[in-house]
């Protein structure tokens, strides 16, 4: 049986969410999600639910998307092997071809189904489509690898050179929310896999979003990745170094964390990180002080004294 619900504890929660309503709407918000997600019908319906209140709210959501665990899969299914360095993929033309396979196929389709369900016209688009995301193919780096530097050729893998947000823009006056995918090519026509994490930290500098939104099978940002109690209510770039310097984020958080970093040095003004179980976690992140995940700024004197301090 449902609880009944306290009138007096909703009024409060609406007249505190008014400002943020107010702050808002108009502005652009990019919302990251990972294969993970995608893979829960139920908690991507929810999620769908939650960025359609932001829509009716007047608020601009570009969603970008990503499809790691569903690549895997497809990967081992075609007898592929599967490296990761650093938390992202190498790439070679047979692995190429299963990531466009995931992404902008099984894993595209489950999200536009979503907001389907929820009343979102939302738009599938590629960083090929109309040049959105323009790329050049990773060179050779030299990088760290299990305690020994390595030289790793990660492939068929590209890095953004630039974003035409006018693509994005033209969907979003139109009334859409595009559901943008990391795959990219060069001037030569050349598909290129691209960190999704990285795609959402370039688009939102491109639409100088108000806000750029991780949603993640953690909480957010953890001191310790081994114990979930252990969220990071808000941080700055030097606490992000320092969990970093001693090991407390490792594999598929680095890239975000990197993502962010970029995002919050080109203007960015706040990163959020959050988990996508909850059933209102982004909501609270976004309309109330205590929020449900960890909130990134690029300086802790940034923050608000209410951001600093929003329990009672």
């Amino acid at each position: 049986m449902n609880q009944p619900i306290d009138r007096d504890v909703a009024v409060v929660g609406l007249q505190a969410a008014l400002p943020y309503v107010r702050l808002f709407r108009g502005k652009e918000f990019v919302v990251k999600i990972g294969g993970a997600i995608c893979s829960d019908p139920v908690a991507l319906r929810n999620l769908a639910a939650q960025i359609s209140v932001l829509v009716e709210l007047g608020i601009r959501v570009v969603l970008v998307h990503g499809g790691g665990p569903q690549t895997t899969s497809l990967s081992t299914r075609l007898g592929l092997q599967t490296k990761l360095v650093g938390g992202r993929r190498v790439t070679d033309e047979a692995t190429l071809e299963a990531v466009v396979m995931s992404i902008n196929g099984s894993v595209r389709t489950a999200i536009l189904s979503a907001f389907r369900t929820a009343g979102v016209p939302a738009v599938g688009i590629s960083g090929v489509d109309a040049g959105l995301v323009r790329a050049v193919r990773r060179p050779k780096v030299e990088t760290e690898v299990d305690g020994v530097r390595q030289t790793v050729d990660y492939g068929l893998v590209g890095d953004v050179v630039s974003v035409r947000g006018s693509v994005l823009r033209s969907l979003l006056d139109a009334g859409m929310l595009p559901v943008v995918s990391p795959l990219s090519a060069d001037d030569a026509g050349q598909v290129l896999n691209i960190n999704a994490d990285t795609v959402a930290s370039a688009v939102a500098v491109e639409l100088a979003a108000e806000k750029l939104i991780f949603v993640t099978d953690t909480n957010g940002l953890l001191e310790d990745p081994d114990s979930p109690s252990s969220l990071v209510s808000y941080t700055d770039l030097e606490g992000v170094k320092e969990i970093v310097a001693r090991s407390a984020a490792a594999g598929g958080m680095l890239p975000k964390l990197e993502a962010a970093r970029a995002a919050l040095l080109a203007g960015v003004r706040r990163v959020h990180m959050l988990g996508y179980r909850s059933r209102s976690s982004l909501l609270v992140e976004v309309f109330t002080n205590e929020g449900s995940g960890t909130l990134i700024v690029k300086s802790l004197q940034d923050l608000s004294r209410t951001e600093q301090s929003p329990l009672p």
